[in-house]
């Protein structure tokens, strides 16, 4: 059974932020980032538990692309992207 993908607000606001600085330099680049970024949780959705545990108890990570991490978690009957983060960052936050 496939589960349903829901963004937070948070990982929808995070993503176009990345998006946006990519595309000042590469419209081409932001886009294909945007989808594989917005496809990678379709994946999840079929098997929720494909990818890493998460750095936070209960959250799971999907390496997009060397440089970018979607955080979610499996809920009863979704997954909910909680992130989306440049691998480079301090996660968790403090």
């Amino acid at each position: 059974m496939t589960l349903q993908v829901v963004w937070t607000q948070t990982a929808r606001l995070n993503l176009r932020e990345i998006i946006r600085y990519i595309a000042e330099r590469s419209p081409a680049s932001a886009r294909a980032l945007k989808d594989g970024i917005e496809s990678a949780p379709l994946s999840a959705a079929i098997d929720p538990y494909l990818y890493r545990n998460g750095r936070i108890p209960g959250t799971r990570e999907i390496v997009v692309h060397p440089n970018y991490i979607v955080v979610y978690q499996v809920v009863t009957d979704y997954v909910e992207v909680l992130n989306v983060l440049h691998s480079r960052q301090c996660y968790p936050f403090e």
